[in-house]
């Protein structure tokens, strides 16, 4: 949610912002129901003070044997003139909300109008046998299409073991870059997804079971951005960072046809996401840590990637910058997105009140999100580049600690 001072003390600069996301025109109506309302609250005020006068002088004319018929009708006129009054000011209100939620984050001044690739890192030049073909019935689709449905799938054998190991060493290399792991709760209230700017935004995508008034999460950032929600912190506490693991679910709405094959787009996956909350001077500086925590894991992976800078209409309502690394998979012949890193500044702490205090007072804090391992699509990367010429897959020596197998035999 935009800070309605900022909006207030510089429109231009508000609406110059909002424009690079084609969402300008709210900013009028905005700052016209702000006035509107900056002018109710005062005449209330004065109206229930003179309320408390026609009530005294009631009291005194009852004290005395006075008539109070005069006082009576003043207060009567007043109450009516309250109430139709507070009637506006609670209209006046609600459309301030919902136009509110409606405006995304301002878009940092770095980010760019267009996708723009920073920089390749790696061989990405390889083609090859895609992951359904080098996996053969270690991916069963048929299984998990009868057992619920298009787009799920059943993991046997080594990729179980693959899947645990790079949930592991993911875990246990963000622990030492000073990240809380945490496992947190993947069936979460409306307020958790409002807070985290995907509602209302990305509603056609996620699950709701409505008869508990709970919906499944597509990511761990809507759990770990709840985690300081409706709370002051110490500013001695900050940085405060989280890795969150936890299977994920999406409907990918509007996604048929597209991406069918294999395990790329699933409606049920397994992450590891990184979240950071810190003071806002510092978000741009975390932000660029995220994204050399995730080229540091890809280049541990042995995958080449490239970077790229994500464009402003691309960003979704929260962020108001973001990195994509996209992985090269010689199953297709083209890179992918694998990661993600956001900043999202002030806008996600504002909807979910956290809080820090300095020696300068309270203020919101700026939150971070960032994927540490997507582990489907992980996978595709490294079975894809692993692979050899007999159909046998190498597995990175980084994971191999951590419970994987050297190798992945051949598919019968």
């Amino acid at each position: 949610m935009l800070d309605l001072k900022l909006i207030r003390s510089d429109p231009d600069a508000v609406r110059t912002a909002l424009a690079r996301r084609g969402a300008d025109g709210a900013v009028d109506e905005l700052l016209e129901l702000d006035g509107r309302r900056r002018e109710l609250l005062p005449e209330v005020e004065g109206l229930r003070a003179r309320q408390n006068e026609a009530s005294q002088a009631i009291g005194q004319a009852k004290r005395t044997g006075e008539n109070a018929d005069e006082a009576l009708a003043e207060m009567k006129q007043v109450a009516a003139e309250v109430k139709g009054l507070q009637a506006e000011l609670a209209t006046v209100a609600e459309r301030i909300q919902a136009v509110q939620v409606s405006l995304p984050n301002l878009p940092a001044e770095s980010a760019p109008d267009e996708d723009t690739v920073l920089r390749e890192v790696g061989d990405a030049t390889e083609s090859g046998r895609d992951h359904l073909d080098l996996l053969g019935d270690l991916v069963d689709m048929e299984a998990g299409a009868r057992l619920s449905g298009a787009r799920f799938a059943y993991l046997k054998g080594p990729l179980v073991m693959l899947e645990l190991a790079l949930v592991r060493w993911a875990l246990g290399e963000l622990e030492q870059r000073g990240f809380t792991p945490v496992i947190p709760p993947v069936l979460v209230r409306e307020e958790a997804l409002y807070g985290t700017g995907f509602m209302p935004d990305t509603e056609q995508q996620i699950y709701s079971l409505p008869d508990d008034d709970l919906y499944l999460a597509g990511t761990s950032e809507v759990a770990l951005a709840s985690l300081h929600a409706q709370e002051i912190v110490g500013a001695d506490r900050l940085p405060l960072r989280y890795a969150g693991f936890s299977s994920c679910f999406r409907r990918e709405a509007g996604a048929a046809g597209k991406d069918t094959r294999g395990i790329f787009r699933v409606h049920q996956f397994d992450k590891v996401e990184m979240f950071a909350f810190v003071e806002p001077e510092l978000a741009e500086d975390e932000h660029e840590r995220l994204l050399a925590i995730e080229e540091e894991l890809m280049q541990a992976l042995e995958i080449p990637y490239r970077v790229v800078a994500i464009a402003v209409d691309e960003l979704g309502s929260s962020a108001a910058k973001k990195y994509d690394i996209e992985a090269w998979l010689p199953g297709q012949e083209r890179y992918r997105e694998l990661t993600s890193c956001s900043n999202t500044t002030d806008f996600q702490a504002r909807r979910l009140d956290a809080r820090y205090r300095s020696d300068e007072g309270v203020r919101h804090l700026n939150t971070l999100n960032g994927t540490a391992v997507a582990v489907g699509r992980t996978i595709i990367a490294l079975v894809e580049n692993g692979q050899r010429d007999d159909g046998s897959i190498a597995i990175p020596a980084a994971l191999q600690a951590h419970g994987a197998p050297a190798e992945i035999p051949a598919a019968p």
